[in-house]
């Protein structure tokens, strides 16, 4: 019975562990096999707890076990017998949430409905399943005392979890509060030990082993999607990426939307509704007239796929160059938010013919300062009112307030003196009000040295930018595949690399989507000259 119980788990973490690998929920098909497995195990647990009795040597029939005095159980003993199995109910649901890393909270909800183990353990499942949390299991766990399924976690993805953690540890990448119990113990380890452990664990013989022997073992191992020194790696790097993707310093997105699209097809049908028409008197008897909706088609939008690939060479294992690990990883993903942040800056430069054939700025569509200047309180509201002017698809007006001031490194320093002064000088040498003032808490200073750069750097005439709110405005817009932002990290097997190679790739679109939502001023020079 213990041999098939063993075999009867193992199938059902298969299954459970397949669907959370996926992403997804169990098919039909795999919902009827594992509850006709759990069927089973039901069946076999009965069959543990109630043995057959024994036939008495003399033919006649089993004994029973004695009733209490009157020949029926006392309230006492009943009473008992329910207190203890509420307390092993309690204990047991209890402890495999602890286990699963369920909140207490949940634990006691699930307690207080009165659910028995089985419907407790079936809750915290789909628990896990619904947020595509991985499920722990431990190889050398089949069944509590009540027959309650436990999964746990294996020695192995202990070990992974740890030792992943322990490299991000010895280079500072991550806190000793966000590591995971152990990782510690794995932070003075060099690569070729952690692989060294990590072969032994899967029955590997390693005694007497060079670096690149090990090396060569690994490599062979990498083409094993569980082999553990590369899960290792996948665990470091992918933690690596997300710190670094967190800390790159770009600004694009403070003034820009962000979309999403399904695939990468071209899509030309994001429409806008037109308003409602003005309200019409009504004479007396007089009847309502009708108004229609008109529509607009906007601009299309596209996704392309951006991507590199890293490799850990042979050298950098030997080495033990454990910057590889959690410093290039972290390069790329800031690689990754500074491309789109350089691409929608050169929008803003270069100026490109958009949805209409003409230019984003163009004196065509209000939005374009004639002759360039520095940051001045005359710029800026001559920037406003050209703003302020503008008027929808459907010649209403657009009443777009202005959020954002886009300029390079050199002119937030007038920028501020002129919003944060709340008196200004006359032409006849007296202080009046600073009307900018009332707009030092409503307009946010966006300072990007990606405009410097783009434009050949100090010394030359940059441009700088006055961008509506988003909440009146669409302007650009940056899609992402199913609106993630967080570039996809995969290991990979190339034929001939002498390393572990990883793929890192992100899909995203930049599209003008309405001229109106922001006015250029070409600029003038910027000097750093103090």
């Amino acid at each position: 019975m213990n041999k098939r119980f063993k075999e009867l788990l193992a199938r059902q973490r298969a299954i459970v562990d397949g669907a959370l690998l996926a992403g997804r929920g169990m098919t039909e098909e795999e919902k009827a096999e594992f509850n006709s497995i759990q069927a089973e195990l039901r069946a076999l647990e009965a069959e543990a707890d109630n043995p057959p009795q024994e036939t008495p040597a003399d033919g006649g029939q089993p004994s029973e076990p004695a009733p209490a005095e009157g020949g029926q159980r006392s309230e006492e003993e009943i009473a008992s017998r329910a207190r203890t199995a509420e307390r092993q109910r309690i204990t047991e649901i209890r402890s495999m949430c602890s286990e699963l890393n369920i909140s207490a909270e949940r634990a006691d909800e699930l307690i207080n409905s009165g659910a028995n183990i089985e419907a407790a353990r079936a809750a915290v499942i789909e628990e896990l399943r619904r947020s595509h949390a991985p499920v722990p299991r431990r190889a050398d766990s089949a069944r509590t005392g009540s027959g309650a399924v436990q999964i746990l976690e294996t020695e192995e993805q202990r070990f992974a979890r740890a030792a992943a953690d322990g490299i991000l540890l010895r280079d500072c990448t991550i806190s000793e509060s966000s590591a995971v119990e152990g990782a510690r113990n794995f932070a003075g380890l060099s690569l070729k030990e952690l692989a060294i452990e990590a072969l032994r664990m899967e029955g590997e013989s390693v005694a007497m082993k060079s670096a690149d022997d090990i090396f060569s073992m690994i490599m062979r191992s990498a083409f094993n999607p569980s082999a553990l020194f590369p899960s290792i790696m996948d665990q470091a790097i992918q933690k690596a990426y997300v710190e670094g993707h967190k800390t790159a310093n770009v600004t694009f997105d403070i003034f820009t939307k962000k979309g999403t699209l399904k695939d990468f097809k071209k899509h030309d049908n994001y429409y806008l509704s037109g308003p409602a028409g003005e309200f019409l008197e009504v004479p007396e008897n007089g009847e309502l007239k009708a108004d229609r909706i008109s529509d607009k088609k906007r601009p299309q939008r596209q996704l392309k796929t951006y991507g590199r690939q890293f490799t850990m060479t042979r050298q950098a294992f030997i080495n033990d160059d454990i910057g590889f690990v959690s410093q290039i990883p972290a390069k790329y993903a800031k690689s990754a938010r500074k491309t789109i942040n350089k691409q929608v800056y050169q929008i803003l430069i270069n100026n490109p013919k958009i949805y209409d054939n003409k230019a984003l700025f163009h004196a065509d569509h209000g939005n374009l300062v004639t002759s360039g200047s520095g940051v001045t309180a005359n710029s800026l509201r001559a920037m406003m009112l050209a703003m302020s002017a503008q008027v929808d698809e459907f010649g209403d007006a657009a009443i777009i307030r202005p959020a954002y001031i886009v300029v390079p490194s050199g002119y937030t320093f007038d920028m501020y003196t002129i919003f944060n002064s709340p008196t200004i000088n006359t032409s006849d040498n007296t202080q009046a009000a600073n009307p900018l003032f009332q707009y030092k808490d409503k307009i946010q200073i966006v300072e990007d040295p990606t405009i410097n750069a783009l434009c050949g750097g100090f010394g030359n005439t940059m441009p700088w930018w006055l961008i509506g709110s988003q909440d009146d405005t669409d302007f650009i817009e940056v899609d992402y595949l199913n609106g993630q932002e967080v570039p996809t990290l995969r290991r990979s097997e190339p034929a001939g690399t002498l390393g572990l190679v990883w793929d890192v790739f992100l899909d995203w679109g930049i599209s003008v989507m309405d001229w109106r939502g922001a006015v250029k001023n070409p600029g003038t020079t910027v000097s750093s000259t103090l």
